[in-house]
């Protein structure tokens, strides 16, 4: 091994077992309340204002913000620019819905998605379904955050770290914590991360263009003279990333932001409705971190030309190898490990909560009992995590193609939780239906290579068009029997008084 080798991967080795104290810190003397399912899973509702800004900042901004938005930067330019977009519009519209959906959640017990739909329409295997589609569709994130750690620590190593031992080692670290730590423990995790990263992109945002073009004047002259196309909405290569396709992207993905299961765990963990309105108000700002990545891709372009494929991903750590001391690719390579080791940890805690309540909870061993659902939750969490490494060592791209479809095809339960918690009259056969079709649609057109079609149309959004449509129609044509319950315990609501909830209860039982 090199001496840079060494000095890089003893960094993040230290690093590495710093994140894994940080997690077991983070309930140290919480042990008789981390006992139920709430504390573990949403923290038991407690963070205030700046653990819920760097969780979910955290979870947002996942190992694409280093590797896939400079790639893309790399292969089309302007295009990236949809991810600020749509996160933005996503925290505006949380600002309003988000504290309405958490006191639903408080006032009833729920504790992920798959119990608000349960409890919205009264049936306990809706929320079966719903976490068996959800795990589906977030299952290939787990796997992408191991395939970027790798990536990241292979590179970061001088190749003294293979990519199977990489795999294993973001696999290790992310479960260790979580299943011990839970929720809180990403969060004490993401302050560590936030710093990391926002000291080391500050760094690179001075250093690159400083040390390659002499400036950002020379740099931005040489990109608009030699590369005009990157800097369109079209982008570079043809791809039919158009304003329309930028348009529609940015409008699905900034709705379905607001139900996604890690983002609904992120803010469910909120003290207070307050909280939740700071933190809408707050979050855009870190999206300014995710200009340096793109801009570093563009740079890399003129800097290291030719790269194709999966190559272009390596953009912004071509150039961070190629000038920077060992100590300095270290650091940066551990703030890029831990944003894919936060994200990871949450999309497995996610996973593992709803099956604890919605499949395994409805177990009459479970119904009710909400340390049996947690200890139930916690190895759905390791064995959801084996499942994305062993499928990223032995059909990489299995998972990869579903996540072709993830973010389109949960964007189809926004009509279920988001207007069937707001509007009373959509019913159960209105929102399945919906569901239905609008599912059925996007798979046929993504798997087809129909996305995005007629000119940059996103295949989601016309997917939840559709949805939209049928839901709505259905529920005003087709019968439904009344559902006797008031409004009070039907829709959300955003009422600050509103009381604790159940204690730890699970939908059809009380712990």
């Amino acid at each position: 091994m090199s001496s840079n080798a060494t000095v890089a991967t003893t960094i993040f080795a230290a690093f590495m077992l710093l994140t894994v104290a940080l997690g077991l810190l983070a309930v140290r003397g919480r042990k008789s309340r981390a006992e139920g399912i709430a504390e573990w899973s949403i923290g038991g509702r407690s963070f205030g204002t700046v653990l819920i800004w760097v969780l979910m900042a955290g979870e947002g901004y996942t190992s694409f913000s280093y590797l896939g938005a400079a790639g893309w930067g790399y292969n089309h330019g302007a295009p990236v620019l949809y991810v600020i977009a749509y996160l933005s519009c996503g925290y505006a519209i949380g600002y309003l819905a988000d504290p309405t959906l958490w006191a639903y959640a408080r006032r009833h017990g729920l504790v992920t998605i798959t119990d608000m739909v349960a409890h919205r329409y009264g049936r306990p295997w809706l929320g079966t379904l719903v976490a068996v589609l959800a795990t589906v569709c977030l299952l290939p994130y787990i796997q992408l955050q191991i395939t970027g750690m790798g990536v990241v620590v292979a590179t970061i190593s001088y190749g003294a770290i293979s990519l199977n031992w990489a795999y294993f080692i973001a696999f290790a670290v992310t479960t260790g914590f979580v299943v011990v730590s839970g929720l809180r423990g990403s969060a004490w995790v993401s302050v560590l991360k936030d710093v990391l990263v926002i000291g080391t992109l500050g760094f690179l945002a001075v250093y690159v263009p400083l040390h390659y073009f002499d400036g950002y004047g020379p740099f931005l002259d040489r990109l608009v003279a030699e590369k005009p196309a990157w800097l369109t909405l079209g982008g570079h290569g043809g791809s039919g990333l158009n304003g329309t396709w930028f348009a529609t992207t940015s409008l699905l993905n900034s709705l379905t932001v607001v139900i996604f299961p890690t983002t609904v765990a992120g803010y469910l963990g909120a003290r207070d409705a307050d909280a939740l309105r700071r933190n809408a108000m707050l979050l855009p700002f870190y999206n300014v971190l995710l200009f340096v990545p793109m801009l570093l891709g563009l740079a890399a372009l003129l800097v290291v030309p030719g790269l194709t494929g999966a190559g272009s991903n390596l953009a912004l750590f071509k150039l961070v190898v190629d000038s920077l001391p060992a100590w300095a690719v270290g650091v940066t390579g551990v703030a890029a490990a831990l944003s894919s080791i936060v994200p990871m940890a949450v999309f497995m805690l996610v996973i593992g909560t709803m099956w604890g309540r919605s499949v395994l909870g409805v177990v009459p061993a479970l119904t009710g009992r909400p340390r049996r659902q947690r200890l139930a939750a916690q190895v759905v969490v390791v064995v959801a995590g084996a499942l994305a490494l062993v499928m990223t060592y032995a059909a990489p791209n299995t998972l990869v193609r579903l996540s072709l479809i993830s973010y389109e095809g949960m964007a189809q339960l926004v009509p279920m939780i988001l207007l069937g918690l707001m509007w009373r009259k959509l019913t159960l056969w209105g929102a399945l239906s919906g569901l239905v079709a609008g599912g059925t649609l996007v798979c046929a057109l993504v798997f087809t290579g129909n996305d995005p079609l007629w000119g940059g149309v996103n295949a989601g959004a016309l997917a939840l068009g559709v949805n939209l449509a049928v839901a709505l129609a259905v529920s005003w044509l087709g019968p439904e029997p009344a559902d006797p319950r008031p409004d009070e315990e039907v829709l959300a609501t955003d009422d600050p008084v509103a009381g604790p909830g159940p204690s730890e209860s699970v939908v059809g039982g009380r712990g």
